[in-house]
């Protein structure tokens, strides 16, 4: 398989909440550009709680929030929101598994 059939899988790691917007576009176009691709917003800290003031029905689904995070800040995601118990354990897990690290 030659490296442009492989499925790419990346990571946007959104821990300010100004590289929320960023990450969200970022994601549009790499799927606009890849439709294959897997792509996880992994969102901490101060970014939590503009992912949850700000939602995007076109991303909302491929967010991944810090449970730590939110658990700080007093905040709760609703339902349909994913959340992992931790944002750094949910990407070091991903990049051992193949997935691409970037940071928004």
């Amino acid at each position: 398989m030659s490296p442009s059939t492989v499925p790419l899988k990346v990571l946007l790691h959104v821990p300010e909440e100004t590289a929320l917007p960023r990450a969200r576009a970022n994601a549009r176009n790499l799927l606009a550009a890849a439709p294959g691709t897997e792509v996880e917003i992994v969102v901490n800290a101060g970014a939590v709680a503009a992912a949850l003031a700000q939602p995007d029905p076109g991303t909302d689904a491929l967010l991944r929030l810090c449970a730590n995070s939110l658990r700080g800040a007093g905040l709760s995601a609703p339902a349909d929101l994913v959340v992992v118990p931790a944002a750094v354990l949910h990407l070091a897990q991903r990049q051992s598994e193949g997935w691409s690290y970037i940071r928004a």
